[in-house]
């Protein structure tokens, strides 16, 4: 490591300075600092700022959904081996050098935070890590099952196409569309999970030195940033990382859209700014609140839009496998709940026995979805469990676009 000897400076900061009370050895630090209008933060004119792997982790999933999306559309198969590759990033599987080289993969990242797959805290284990990456493989082979040619409608207990509209989707025999089922589940055990229970976790980033570099402002060798800042940036970047309303980014928006929960995108945005200039001004209080703030505030998106995808699905359950794509959607969201982070609990807000029930409750009529009788008269029961867990109404989140 190497030692900055230079001030924190934010774009439009002029100065950063740190004061601390003095009337005795007991008082507690007081801190003046500017929090910046937006995520810039540089040290001797450079940015500090590098999320990286999570921008590549992000762009990996966007082209697994879009390979098997493009398999129903053009009529070929989403191969389980080239989508398996993918996962793992291994025999060069995506269109960018950048991203075959960058060392980085979703698979690893699975169900592998610290608290709760490394410490054990919120219920996780080995065990469960194992299983859920099997799940999320299942899901490819679903793909592939799905897109066999020539192809076949999709009907109940029966995978296939399903054309709606000017959609065209697969599904598998179960109803469930593996490409949302893979992309909202993996927002949940891998971005998720890494956000709020490893790289917020104050077991990372106050891990053996790290307070004590960061207020001495020890940069990690060939680095501009403390370990502290770097792991900030990396929770930051698995929301923000692809730059383009992406994933999380645009599902915090979408919910934000409506007045019950018009705050959501501004306290998120905002208390990551405060948390990191706060931990530049080593106001490790502050940094906590704003992870509290974080955890609650970004656990509400996968609640509220569960329970929209849940009612959604419900409205078009007259068109039969319509109604499909929503209730995969939804079903993603809901397995996304068990990787929340309650503050003041390191658990989640909902364990993962009780996703699990919710989860196989969905599935349980006759062929799964293709039951729509079993899912009209529970729908409602379903959402009413998670509406009124985080405290909303059902009619608040289904009014949500």
């Amino acid at each position: 490591m190497i030692r900055s000897n230079l001030l924190f400076a934010a774009v439009a900061v002029a100065a950063l300075s740190l004061t601390s009370c003095s009337n005795d050895d007991n008082s507690t630090p007081t801190f003046n600092y500017t929090v910046p209008s937006d995520y810039t933060f540089v040290r001797n004119n450079a940015t500090t700022i590098d999320y990286s792997g999570q921008t590549s982790r992000l762009l990996m999933l966007g082209e697994m959904g879009t390979y098997i999306s493009n398999a129903a559309i053009n009529n070929t198969v989403a191969d389980n081996t080239v989508l398996s590759n993918m996962y793992t990033n291994t025999n060069n599987p995506f269109s960018t050098t950048d991203l075959n080289a960058s060392g980085k993969q979703l698979k690893n990242k699975t169900a592998a935070s610290l608290d709760y797959f490394t410490n054990f805290l919120g219920g996780g284990s080995t065990t469960e890590q194992t299983a859920v990456q099997a799940l999320f493989e299942t899901q490819l082979t679903n793909a592939f099952i799905a897109s066999k040619l020539p192809q076949v409608q999709a009907s109940a207990g029966v995978s296939g196409v399903f054309v709606d509209g000017t959609k065209t989707r697969m599904f598998a025999a179960n109803g469930l569309e593996p490409q949302q089922v893979l992309i909202k589940g993996l927002m949940g055990a891998c971005f998720m999970d890494q956000i709020v229970n490893n790289y917020l976790s104050t077991s990372t980033l106050d891990a053996g030195t790290n307070k004590n570099d960061n207020t001495n402002k020890v940069l990690i060798t060939g680095s501009n940033y403390t370990t502290m800042e770097h792991n900030w940036d990396e929770a930051y970047g698995y929301i923000y990382g692809a730059g383009g309303s992406l994933y999380w980014d645009s599902y915090i928006n979408q919910v934000s859209a409506d007045s019950d929960f018009n705050t959501l995108t501004t306290d998120i945005k905002n208390a990551f700014i405060k948390g990191r200039a706060a931990i530049v001004a080593n106001d490790y209080d502050t940094r906590n609140a704003q992870i509290d703030i974080i955890k609650a505030k970004l656990a509400m998106v996968p609640a509220v839009r569960a329970v929209y995808y849940l009612q959604d699905g419900k409205a078009k359950l007259i068109s039969g496998a319509s109604a499909f794509h929503s209730f995969s959607e939804g079903y993603g969201f809901i397995m996304s709940l068990r990787y929340t982070n309650k503050p003041g609990t390191n658990a989640p807000y909902f364990t993962k026995e009780e996703v699990d029930t919710i989860l196989s409750n969905i599935t349980k009529g006759t062929n799964g979805l293709w039951d729509v009788d079993y899912l009209n008269a529970n729908l409602d029961t379903f959402s009413t469990q998670i509406a009124t867990r985080f405290g909303f109404s059902v009619a608040q989140a289904a009014t949500i676009n």
